[in-house]
């Protein structure tokens, strides 16, 4: 299931220290998918060519499963972020890993450019100056608490991603949100804001996880 960010607090963020991920986290390896250099660029080329297709086409380009690595097969949850001279142009993501990785990001590029709703569909003029940022999500870690306070006390600033659900509402952040709302209080609150709840929000169904993102 996709969310999309609906907020604009941190338009322009690019790739940011994860902090606490170890170094083999940054050279390519989380959530048990470890990516070389020459992978990391083929999804970068999938998801420019999906952005292409979209433009020429009104579809994503599917991309060719028997021509990518045996690890860009493998399931895997990502979020596409479009940034256009310095500011947020299109973010959409999966939080779980339901297809293979190569076609999550086609998916999810082709909807970050054309399918975010706080965004006109994307232009030919713009693709010349846009860049393209992929996070690679590990797996969600539900977080056991049974108060605000004890939730504040487990966030990792910088490092935790975190997907909000009290049904039916549900959000999340990407930890480069922790660029502009650097605060825990502050960013659970902007999260409940972001799925049409009070900051202050609290209930006996509410229920958190967390992640953390590799991005290139």
């Amino acid at each position: 299931m996709g969310i999309r960010h609906r907020r604009k607090a941190w338009a322009g963020m690019t790739s940011r220290d994860l902090g606490s991920i170890s170094e083999e986290d940054r050279s390519g390896r989380l959530g048990g998918i470890a990516l070389s250099k020459e992978e990391r660029d083929a999804l970068r080329g999938i998801a420019l060519a999906s952005i292409r297709s979209g433009l020429a086409h009104h579809r994503p380009q599917e991309p060719a499963m028997s021509e990518v690595s045996s690890r860009l097969r493998e399931p895997g949850a990502t979020f596409v972020t479009l940034n256009l001279r310095g500011q947020l142009r299109g973010c959409v993501g999966s939080l779980e890993a339901r297809r293979p990785l190569a076609e999550d990001v086609a998916k999810n590029a082709y909807s970050a450019a054309f399918g975010d709703p706080r965004f006109p569909p994307l232009s030919w003029e713009e693709l010349a100056d846009l860049e393209v940022h992929i996070s690679l999500l590990s797996p969600l870690e539900p977080l056991l608490v049974r108060n605000r306070r004890a939730l504040l006390e487990l966030l990792r600033p910088d490092v935790d991603g975190l997907v909000m659900e009290d049904p039916p509402h549900r959000a999340t952040f990407l930890p480069q949100v922790w660029g502009s709302l650097p605060e825990p209080e502050n960013f659970l609150g902007e999260l409940f804001l972001k799925a049409g709840l009070g900051r202050d929000h609290w209930s006996e169904t509410v229920s958190f996880s967390r992640y953390s993102v590799y991005e290139f």
